[in-house]
C-alpha cells in the first residue's frame, strides 16, 4: 500500500518529489472499504473499552479486591496509554508499516482485553488495561488516518460517518452494554464482548491492507525529544486530571509535583516540535484556520460527550439509586438514535452547507444540556427521555461535518499529523471535562448545601413542626426513645437537604456543558467552506 505508507508520514512538512498514486487506483473497491470498515471497527471497540468499563467498575474493584480509590487506576491507565500512543501511531506506522502495525495492535487489543478477565489483583489489572490502552489506542488515529488517505474526496464522509460511531456512538452505546452484561452475566464479559467483532476486525485488516517493508532505520532518526517529552507530559497531564479532584488538586505534594512536570514537559515538547527538521507533529497544521478552528471545536466536543456519559449514571445512581443496567437504559437513548442517524449524515452533506449541519448539531446538543437545569428529585428516566433524544441528533449531525470540514485542506504528508492532533485533542477534552465536573459538582452541591442549610433554622416554626412530625413518625415506626426519634428526624431533614443540594449541583453542571457547547458552536461559525480553503486537499 504505497501510498498509505506515504499518507501515515504526518511528519514529513514537504511533500515527497514523486508522489505515490492515490489509493483508489492501485485498490479495488471492496478491499478499500474493507480496510476502512475494519480499522473503524478497531477504533469503535477502542473507545467502546473506556465507558464498558466504567459502567462496570463497582464489580471489578469488589471481585479484585480494589478499594473505592485505588480502582480509579483501572481506568486511568488504560486512558494514559491511550493518549500517549496516539501521537505516535503515525511515525510508528511508516517504521513497522502499516499493515504490521495496525494488525499487530490489533491482535495484542483482543489478547490482552481477554487477559483482563483473568487478573487476580489491582496490579495486575493495571498493567493489563495500560497494555490494552496502547494497542487500543492506535486503531483510533489509524483509522482516521486511512478514511482520509484511501477514499477519495467524494466517499470521505461516508468513512467520516462510520468513524463517528466510534466518536460519539460508542461512549453513548458502553454503559448500555457494559450494564447488561455485568448485571446478566458477570463483569468478566465486559472484556470477552470484545473478541466477536476484534476477530472480523483482524480478518478485514489481514485481507485488505497490502504488505509494506518495514524502515527501522527511522528508529534511529526519529523525534525522540518530542516523544520522550511529549510522552511524559502527556502521562503526567493525564494523571493530574484523572486524581487532582480526589487528592485535593493543589493542596496535594503529587499532585503539584506531576502538574510541574507535565507544564516543563509539555512546552519543552512544543519548543522541540515547532524548531526541528523532522518533528514528530506538524503543529504548524494548527495554524490553518479550518484545522484550528476545528480542533477548538473539537476540544470542547470532547469535554461534552464524555462529561455527560460521566455525569449522567452519578446522577442515576446518586440521586435515583439506579443500577449499571438501569443506567444503561437511559443512556441507550443517546446511543439508538445516532446509531440510525449518522448512516444519514453524509446525504445531507451532499444538501446541506456543512457548516449549517455543524451548528444546528450544536445547537441541539447544547439545547439537550439546557433541558436538565430544572431537575428536581422526581427528575428520572422518563424526564431524561427527550434531553437525551435531542443529544443524540445534535451528536450525531456534528462529528462527521466537524471532520470532513477540519481535515479538507490537509495533504496527504500532513494526514498522520492531522489525524494524531483531532484525536488526541477530542481525548483530552474529555480527561479536562470530566476533571472539571468533578470539581465543579462536588464545590456546587457544598455552595447549594451551605444556603440551603442557613435557610433551615431550629428558630423557625416551619422547621420544628417538621422535626415534631417526623419525631411522631419515627416513634409510632419503632423508635421508642423520644430523644433518638428526634436525633433520626433531624438527620432526615439534613439528609433531605443534601439530596437537595446535589440536585441543584447537577442542575448547574448540565448548564455549564451547555455553555461548553456553545463557545464550540461559536468556533464552528469561523469555519470556512471547504472550496474556500486555499492550498491542495488530501487527494
Amino acid at each position: 500500500m504505497a501510498t498509505l505508507q506515504i499518507a501515515a508520514n504526518g511528519n514529513s512538512l514537504t511533500r515527497p518529489a514523486a508522489a505515490a498514486p492515490v489509493a483508489p487506483a492501485v485498490m479495488s473497491p471492496l478491499r478499500m472499504w474493507a480496510a476502512v470498515v475494519g480499522s473503524t471497527l478497531g477504533a469503535f471497540m477502542a473507545v467502546l473499552n473506556i465507558q464498558i468499563v466504567n459502567a462496570s467498575l463497582a464489580d471489578i474493584q469488589g471481585a479484585i479486591g480494589a478499594g473505592t480509590d485505588d480502582g480509579g487506576w483501572i481506568s486511568t491507565s488504560y486512558l494514559i496509554a491511550e493518549i500517549v500512543v496516539i501521537p505516535l501511531s503515525a511515525w510508528l506506522a511508516r517504521v513497522f508499516s502499516v499493515r504490521n502495525y495496525l494488525l499487530t495492535n490489533a491482535i495484542l487489543f483482543l489478547l490482552f482485553s481477554v487477559s483482563c478477565a483473568f487478573a487476580a489483583n489491582l496490579q495486575q489489572m493495571i498493567i493489563l488495561r495500560a497494555i490494552q490502552g496502547f494497542s487500543g489506542g492506535v486503531l483510533i488515529p489509524m483509522a482516521f488516518t486511512i478514511i482520509i488517505t484511501l477514499l477519495p474526496k467524494a466517499k470521505q464522509p461516508i468513512g467520516l460517518a462510520l468513524f463517528a460511531l466510534s466518536a460519539t456512538f460508542a461512549p453513548a452505546i458502553g454503559p448500555t452494554i457494559g450494564g447488561y452484561l455485568t448485571e446478566n452475566w458477570g463483569w468478566e464479559y465486559i472484556f470477552y464482548v470484545n473478541l466477536v467483532p476484534g476477530a472480523l476486525m483482524v480478518g478485514m485488516l489481514w485481507a485488505s491492507l497490502d504488505r509494506g517493508s518495514m524502515n527501522l532505520k527511522l528508529l534511529a532518526k526519529g523525534d525522540w525529544p518530542g516523544i520522550i517529552t511529549m510522552a511524559i507530559g502527556l502521562a503526567a497531564l493525564q494523571t493530574v486530571l484523572e486524581e487532582g479532584n480526589k487528592e485535593d488538586w493543589f493542596g496535594s505534594d503529587f499532585i503539584v509535583r506531576l502538574s510541574i512536570i507535565a507544564a516543563v514537559s509539555l512546552t519543552l515538547f512544543l519548543i522541540i516540535e515547532l524548531k526541528t527538521a523532522n518533528p514528530l507533529l506538524n503543529l504548524r497544521l494548527l495554524l490553518r484556520r479550518n484545522f484550528g478552528f476545528g480542533i477548538v471545536a473539537n476540544f470542547l466536543l470532547g469535554i461534552a460527550l464524555y462529561g455527560s456519559v460521566f455525569v449522567l449514571p452519578i446522577y442515576l445512581t446518586r440521586i435515583q439509586g439506579y443500577n449499571s443496567e438501569q443506567i444503561g437504559m437511559v443512556l441507550a437513548w443517546t446511543g439508538i438514535p445516532q446509531l440510525m442517524l449518522i448512516p444519514l449524515v453524509p446525504r445531507l452533506m451532499k444538501r446541506f452547507d456543512v457548516r449549517l449541519l455543524i451548528v444546528v448539531g450544536f445547537a441541539l446538543f447544547a439545547a439537550s444540556n439546557f433541558m436538565n437545569v430544572h431537575m428536581t428529585g422526581d427528575y428520572a428516566s422518563d424526564q431524561l427521555f427527550w434531553p437525551n433524544i435531542v443529544r443524540a441528533i445534535g451528536q450525531a449531525l456534528v462529528f462527521t461535518p466537524l471532520s470532513a470540514i477540519a481535515t479538507a485542506g490537509i495533504e496527504q504528508e500532513n494526514a498522520g499529523s492531522a489525524s494524531a492532533l483531532f484525536n488526541m485533542m477530542r481525548n483530552l477534552g474529555g480527561a479536562v471535562g470530566i476533571a472539571s465536573l468533578q470539581t465543579f459538582l462536588s464545590k456546587r452541591e457544598q455552595f447549594h448545601s451551605n444556603i440551603l442549610t442557613n435557610s433551615v433554622s431550629v428558630f423557625e416554626e416551619a422547621t420544628r413542626n417538621r422535626i415534631a412530625r417526623l419525631t411522631g413518625y419515627f416513634m409510632s415506626h419503632g423508635v421508642s426513645d423520644q430523644a433518638l426519634a428526634s436525633h433520626k428526624a433531624v438527620l432526615a431533614i439534613a439528609l433531605k437537604i443534601r439530596k437537595q443540594a446535589n440536585i441543584m449541583a447537577f442542575s448547574d453542571t448540565f448548564f455549564l456543558l451547555g455553555v461548553a457547547l456553545v463557545v464550540a458552536l461559536l468556533a464552528s461559525l469561523l469555519l470556512r467552506k471547504p472550496g474556500q480553503l486555499s492550498g491542495g486537499g488530501a487527494h
